[in-house]
C-alpha cells in the first residue's frame, strides 16, 4: 500500500501462525490518512501499544462485569429480542424488510450497555445515530476511502461522500459527548450504571497516574468504536440468518423442532441453553462461517521483525488476514462451499467446534465484542425461530445469496413473511 509492504496471510495455517503464535508481534494497527483524520490515535480500534492495551483491558473487564443482575447483558438482549418479536408480529404476515427492526434491536443492546438505556425507534437522534454508523462502515470499503488515503491533501478540498462521512463522524462524537455530560451531572462513583459511568470512575481513579490513557477523548472514541463494531456486524449476521432460513426451510424446521422439544413455550431463552440445543448451535455457527461477513480481517501492523511460517516480516509491514481462506479451507471443512450445519456436529449429533472457525479473527486483536455478539445472535435467532416460521413473499421464487461488497458483507435487501407459530 503505497510505500508500505503488505503481507497477506492465506489459509488457516498461516493465519494461526501469524495471529495466534505471533500475536504480540502482529498486534499493531496501521493508521491510514482517512482513519487518522477521522478518529486519530484514540480509543481501541485504531490504537496500538500502551494505549490500546489499557483501553482494551478496561472494556474487557467492564463487559465481564455485565454477567449478573437485572442490568446484565443477557437481560438487555432478552428485552430487545422481545421488542423485535413484537415488531415482527405487528406485520401480521405481510411482506417486510427485516433489516431496520433488526438494526434497531442490536443497536439498542449496545446503547443500553454504554449509555444505560434503550431508545425509542421513533427517536430522531437514535435514527440519525444508526444512519451515521451505517454510512461510516459503508464508506470504509469504497473507492472514495482508497482515494482519500492516496490523496488526502487534495480530498480535503473536493466534494464527495468523504465530506459526508466526516459530518456523520462529528455527529457521533457530539452525540457521545452530550451523553457523557449528562452522566457527569448525575454521576455517583459508588453506583456505576453503564460503561460511561465506569469510565468516569476510571478517569478519577487514575488521575494521578502519569501512564494513564484514561481521558475524555479516549472515552468518546472508545464508545464510538463499540457502537460501530457492535451494531453493524451483528445486525448483518441476523439478516443473513433469516435469509438462509428462507433458502433452507428444512433446516429452519429442524431448528424449530429442537427448540420445541427442549424449551417451554414461555421460557426465557438464555445463552447457556445452547448447550442443550446442539443442532441450533451448529446452524448458528454455520451461518457465521458461511456468511463470512468480514472476509478479510482488519489490518494488523508488525510491531517488530518476525517470521510467519518461516517467511520474514519486517517491522512496519501491514498484515492482512484472509479470514475467508480459513472458514472456506477445504482441508478443514468437508463441504466448504455449501451451507452445511453438519460441519459442527459429530456422528452422534453432538456439537463440535472446528479450529479453523475464525469469524471473529484471533489472537490479541480478536474481536473485542465476540462474546456479546455470540450471545446476541443466539438469543435473537432462537426467539425469532421459536415464534415465527419465515417464508418468501408470494410470487418470489428465488433467494439472492450474493453479498454487497463492503467492510461488512451484507445481503442484498429482501422481504420475508413472518408467520406466527
Amino acid at each position: 500500500m503505497g510505500q508500505t509492504p503488505v503481507v497477506v496471510l492465506n489459509g488457516y495455517k498461516a493465519i494461526k501462525d501469524g495471529l495466534i503464535n505471533h500475536s504480540e508481534e502482529l498486534s499493531g494497527r496501521p493508521l491510514t490518512p482517512f482513519y487518522r483524520d477521522m478518529m486519530g490515535e484514540k480509543g481501541i480500534f485504531l490504537t496500538s501499544g500502551h494505549t490500546w492495551k489499557q483501553q482494551r483491558r478496561f472494556v474487557m473487564t467492564f463487559l465481564k462485569s455485565l454477567a449478573l443482575g437485572k442490568r446484565s447483558l443477557e437481560h438487555r438482549i432478552q428485552e430487545e429480542s422481545r421488542h423485535l418479536v413484537e415488531v415482527f408480529a405487528r406485520k401480521k404476515g405481510k411482506p417486510f424488510n427485516p433489516r431496520i427492526p433488526i438494526v434497531h434491536a442490536v443497536a439498542n443492546v449496545m446503547c443500553a450497555v454504554v449509555f444505560g438505556h434503550r431508545f425509542s425507534t421513533e427517536d430522531d437522534s437514535f435514527n440519525r445515530l444508526i444512519k451515521a454508523i451505517n454510512f461510516v462502515i459503508y464508506y470504509q470499503a469504497t473507492i472514495w476511502g482508497r482515494m482519500y488515503d492516496a490523496f488526502s491533501w487534495l480530498m480535503h478540498h473536493l466534494p464527495g461522500p468523504h465530506q459526508k462521512v466526516f459530518v456523520y463522524n462529528d455527529f457521533m462524537h457530539n452525540f457521545v459527548k452530550n451523553k457523557i455530560q449528562s452522566h457527569k451531572e448525575r454521576w455517583k462513583a459508588e453506583d456505576p450504571q453503564d460503561l460511561i459511568d465506569f469510565y468516569l470512575a476510571q478517569i478519577e481513579k487514575t488521575k494521578d497516574d502519569p501512564t494513564s490513557t484514561f481521558n475524555e477523548d479516549n472515552m468518546v472514541q472508545t464508545v464510538d468504536d463499540l457502537l460501530l463494531a457492535g451494531t453493524e456486524a451483528t445486525s448483518t449476521i441476523v439478516c443473513w440468518a433469516l435469509l438462509y432460513m428462507l433458502q433452507y426451510p428444512d433446516i429452519q424446521e429442524k431448528v424449530q423442532k429442537e427448540l420445541e422439544a427442549v424449551l417451554e413455550p414461555s421460557q426465557l431463552i438464555h445463552y447457556e441453553d445452547r448447550k442443550k440445543l446442539p443442532y441450533t448451535n451448529a446452524v448458528i455457527h454455520e451461518i457465521l462461517r458461511y456468511s463470512n461477513i468480514t472476509a478479510v480481517g482488519t489490518p494488523r501492523q508488525c510491531m517488530k521483525d518476525t517470521a510467519v511460517l518461516g517467511f520474514p516480516i519486517e517491522k512496519g509491514t501491514i498484515v492482512l488476514p484472509n479470514l475467508h481462506s480459513a472458514v472456506y479451507d477445504s482441508e478443514h471443512w468437508e463441504t466448504p462451499q455449501k451451507f452445511n450445519p453438519s460441519h459442527f456436529l459429530d456422528s452422534h449429533g453432538n456439537f463440535v467446534n472446528n479450529e479453523a472457525f475464525l469469524p471473529f479473527s484471533a489472537g490479541h486483536r480478536v474481536c473485542l465484542g465476540e462474546q456479546v455478539a455470540r450471545t446476541e445472535f443466539f438469543i435473537i435467532f432462537a426467539n425469532l425461530l421459536r415464534t415465527f416460521t419465515f417464508h418468501l413473499p408470494e410470487g418470489v421464487k428465488e433467494v439472492n445469496l450474493d453479498y454487497i461488497l463492503g467492510a461488512v458483507l451484507q445481503p442484498h435487501p429482501y422481504k420475508l413473511l413472518a408467520a406466527p407459530r
